[in-house]
């Protein structure tokens, strides 16, 4: 496919709002992506993608390489992902330590209209179909419950992590910061993200390798992850779709636990940077907090996260029609 300057803009823009989209727990990239018309074609791209690239290169040279496996298209978009990304890195953080409340009353909000999203798309609720919804709330309940598994500064979780948070490039629907965050890796990535602005900013190469060092470790997990997942997710869309949408929706449902803005910390941990975080969480009713619970504005940002979606998903259906 021959593109222009222009087109190559319009994907790195494109890129741009999935960068942002990816950074916000309950708001998908993949969403992003089928809306602007790019799905299809990023999924192709990152399936037609692997050793045999090197061949092809050896055989035909880099240049011919780099245009059948449409590197470009790929790259261009990928930058845009990644400057949205480091650029928002900051206000999350920003909002995680200043006003926690209203920023888990957005997701909170998000993540409730992406259930009734994904919900929708089940055309047959027969009783595997409930059972599916059923047992995986449940368990993604108790996962909102539980301590991590590990330390979320672990390299090794870290692993984990980008290995199962990819899957938010493959589903319209999933959000890979969502998953991140019911995994407790969320605020560990957004300080990677900004130890890595920082290290550019200010020219510090040690703050800089380090960022880099955990950014390549999760990059190794997720990009494990997509190309087991993508194959996988394929098959069982195409052969056990509604299946496939009630493990997600329930999955979604039970871990609406993890959004609840009002929370009495019941442990804490110390992260890299020797700041004090919550560790465990219980969710508790608005009259219990300890603080201003501040209900009318947290409703009101539940209501505008919820609405995101909801236009986000209007697009969508306009798009396909």
């Amino acid at each position: 496919m021959r593109r222009s300057l222009k087109d190559y803009l319009i994907i790195s823009i494109k890129g741009l709002a999935m960068g942002a989209a990816d950074v916000v727990p309950g708001v998908s990239g993949g969403t992003i992506a089928f809306v602007s018309g790019i799905y299809e074609e990023l999924i192709e791209t990152i399936n037609k993608l692997d050793f045999s690239f090197f061949s092809t290169w050896k055989k035909e040279g880099f240049l011919n390489a780099w245009k059948a496996y449409n590197l470009s298209f790929l790259s261009t978009l990928f930058l845009g992902i990644a400057i949205s990304i480091l650029s928002l890195a900051k206000l999350i953080k920003w909002l995680l330590h200043n006003e926690p409340l209203l920023l888990w009353a957005f997701f909170f909000g998000l993540v409730l209209a992406s259930i009734v999203y994904i919900g929708k798309q089940i055309t047959s609720f027969k009783p595997k179909v409930w059972l599916s919804i059923l047992i995986t709330g449940i368990l993604s309940y108790f996962i909102t419950l539980a301590e991590p598994l590990a330390s979320p500064d672990s390299n090794w979780y870290l692993l984990f992590c980008g290995f199962i948070a990819i899957i938010a490039m493959i589903l319209p629907g999933v959000s890979g910061a969502f998953i991140l965050l019911i995994l407790g890796a969320y605020q560990t990535f957004i300080d990677i993200l900004n130890q890595l602005r920082d290290g550019l900013v200010n020219f510090d190469i040690d703050i800089l390798t380090q960022a880099i060092i955990k950014l390549i470790i999760i990059a190794l997990g997720a990009i494990t992850g997509l190309k087991l997942f993508s194959r996988i997710l394929n098959w069982m869309f195409k052969n056990h779709k509604n299946v496939t949408l009630a493990i997600l929706t329930g999955f979604m449902i039970g871990s609406l636990n993890k959004l609840w803005p009002w929370k009495e910390v019941l442990s804490w941990r110390t992260n890299s940077e020797g700041i004090k975080v919550p560790l465990i969480e219980k969710s508790i009713l608005p009259n219990n907090f300890e603080g201003d619970p501040k209900i009318l504005l947290v409703l009101l940002l539940v209501c505008v996260g919820f609405l995101l979606i909801l236009i986000l998903e209007r697009l969508a259906n306009k798009k396909a029609n």
